[in-house]
């Protein structure tokens, strides 16, 4: 008896604490939502044309006509723009979260997860993870469209990473947003245009494409502590991408942007984690 309870204690696996199993079931999702992403090129391939319109769009037909601190040459422009760029493509990934989770839910694919052994939370993790790594690789293929037509930094190497290390956490951070909106509406259709259309003026008043100098009083308070601009501000200052002699708003956020940039970061992840996770376990109950 003594030898057959040493065998199946043995045999036994041992028990994982808590954030140990998060983790690992959350690794495990993530690498599945990576195959499924390679299984379908086309979800990749899309993702990059919408940014690189973008791109060659505002730095040849709006390149010449902004005055960045007056300064009216493309090239200026397209140093002021590109940051902004980057920043609105890691937000648009929000609608692609959302819709992935919404499409898992519509299936009937949460459910099967729900019956697993598994972290609840590990579900939203892993794809929100595997989005990440979507960002990622989007982000790369646009910085080299972007020195194709001109674009350079002036910073040394570490600063320009973290720069992009900055978006990326904002594009994480959305992501729990495209996340709640996914488990929070019926169909993938509805996921996609309900991630988009807050987005929109989101980008758009900010200090993304246009200088927030000349905006409204209203509407120049607002993209002065807007998160986004946080974020753009913040890259182009890690990019030495500010136009020379630059004088940035009297904002807090834009006198110390990386800093606004992680705190609203970071902020946006706990609270839409927080209920995104609690409206899974309800969704699933």
């Amino acid at each position: 008896m003594t030898t057959r309870a040493d065998a199946v204690d043995i045999a036994a696996p041992r028990p994982r604490g808590g954030i140990v199993q998060s983790v690992n079931d959350s690794l495990v999702v993530a690498k599945r939502n990576l195959i499924r992403m390679l299984r379908i090129p086309e979800m990749i391939i899309f993702g990059l044309i919408q940014p690189i319109m973008f791109v060659v769009l505002f730095s040849y037909v709006f390149g010449g006509s902004i005055s960045v601190d007056g300064n009216t040459s493309p090239a200026a422009y397209r140093e002021f723009l590109m940051a902004g760029i980057f920043a609105q493509t890691v937000t648009f990934a929000t609608a692609g979260a959302g819709a992935g989770i919404a499409d898992d839910m519509h299936k009937g694919l949460i459910d099967r997860f729900r019956s697993l052994p598994m972290a609840r939370g590990a579900v939203l993790t892993g794809r929100t993870l595997a989005d990440l790594v979507q960002t990622a690789l989007t982000l790369v293929v646009l910085a080299l469209v972007a020195l194709l037509v001109g674009w350079r930094t002036h910073e040394n190497l570490g600063k320009v990473l973290a720069g992009f290390g900055l978006l990326l956490l904002l594009g994480y951070a959305f992501s729990w947003i495209g996340a709640l909106i996914g488990l929070s509406v019926r169909t993938p259709e509805a996921a996609t245009s309900g991630g988009l259309i807050w987005l929109f003026p989101l980008t758009f008043i900010s200090n993304a494409f246009v200088p927030s100098d000349n905006m409204p009083t209203f509407l120049r308070y607002i993209a002065e502590w807007n998160p986004f601009s946080a974020t753009v501000q913040a890259a182009r200052e890690l990019f030495g991408n500010l136009p020379p002699g630059y004088v940035a708003p009297d904002a807090w956020p834009m006198q110390h942007p990386v800093w606004a940039s992680l705190i609203w970061s970071v902020l946006i992840i706990v609270f839409f984690r927080t209920l995104a996770v609690r409206k899974y376990r309800s969704a699933t109950a």
